[in-house]
């Protein structure tokens, strides 16, 4: 009777999770919430080629009510404001949990600090949207942080799956020199040309040149207005198609199929990209073409994140080292 009564309160006490589990479940909030963020960008790119961004002329009710009127460009904008609320649910959810678990915490503090403080810009900026009526830099900011939000939620994601797994069953892989460089300069030049991708967008030169691969039947037009923003999308596009190939061809020497494949795949959704982009321009610009247009540029960027990631994960050795250890 009396032995029952002590193991009682043993019983109840719940039993503190491990490290390992602590960031498991981080991972999986910061991972559900990347995901999100994605279709938030999506829709956000829908919002724009629709003209929905007023349709909502007030902030942050619509019309003055919770729920507006079911119109097309109301409940597209409106749509949109919910997945943003989510987004910003679930991050407050994963910077609680991170906040809350002391080894978490220690690794990924300063990470979600950054997350939360680009939430709060990424609201004002969406305000300011509808109150200076779409504003091109505000609206090109908007996208910018929301890429850049995306990307600081996907690396906590990745963080934390990478510390869930116990250090006796991670795979030590060779990091080929110079490759991570690579990926990194990858990683920025995809964002540079997703936000210029949204200035054309939002400053409406998608047709300024309504040709391709020339502009207005020639090589190289006049760098003038809508033309020069069209024209440098266009270049950057070029420079990154190079890295990307020059990428694909380093990354063959990877000792992980991952980081090989990646750079094959960034390849492969580039050339997609190209023909989205061009069949939009003679298609007079489609909403849904822009929509899967900017996809494409958020899964690349997520892609060169994650494998950027993952080399600097992994020992710095020279390649050689990996056939060394395996011969």
């Amino acid at each position: 009777m009396l032995a029952s009564r002590a193991a009682q309160p043993q019983l109840l006490r719940s039993t503190p999770l491990s490290a390992e589990r602590s960031f498991s479940i981080a991972a999986r909030l910061a991972l559900a919430t990347t995901l999100l963020m994605f279709g938030l960008i999506v829709v956000g790119s829908i919002v724009r080629t629709t003209g929905s961004g007023l349709a909502c002329p007030d902030w942050p009710l619509c019309e003055g009510r919770v729920i507006p009127r079911f119109e097309f460009h109301v409940l597209i904008e409106w749509f949109h404001r919910v997945l943003a609320l989510l987004v910003s649910l679930l991050i407050f959810a994963t910077g609680l949990w991170i906040a809350t678990h002391r080894e978490v915490r220690a690794r990924l503090g300063g990470l979600m600090l950054v997350a939360v403080g680009l939430l709060f810009v990424q609201v004002l900026l969406g305000a300011l949207t509808v109150w200076k009526l779409l504003d091109t830099a505000i609206v090109s900011s908007h996208l910018a942080t929301a890429l850049l939000l995306f990307s600081t939620l996907l690396s906590v994601g990745l963080i934390a799956a990478f510390e869930s797994v116990p250090p006796g069953r991670r795979q030590p892989l060779p990091r080929p020199p110079g490759l991570g460089a690579l990926f990194t300069a990858a990683t920025l030049l995809i964002f540079v040309q997703a936000v210029l991708g949204g200035v054309v967008s939002t400053s409406h030169a998608s047709l300024a040149c309504p040709d391709w691969p020339r502009c207005g039947g020639v090589w190289f037009p006049p760098l003038e207005g809508l033309v020069a923003i069209q024209m440098a999308h266009r270049w950057v596009a070029y420079g990154l198609a190079v890295l990307l190939v020059f990428l694909a061809f380093r990354a063959r020497t990877a000792a992980d199929p991952i980081v090989m494949r990646a750079g094959v795949l960034l390849v492969g959704i580039l050339l997609a990209q190209v023909a989205v982009g061009v069949l939009n321009i003679m298609l007079g610009i489609q909403v849904w073409l822009s929509a899967i247009h900017l996809a494409n540029a958020a899964v690349m960027l997520a892609i060169a994140v994650g494998t950027t990631f993952r080399l600097l994960a992994m020992h710095a050795a020279p390649v050689s080292g990996a056939a060394e250890a395996t011969s």
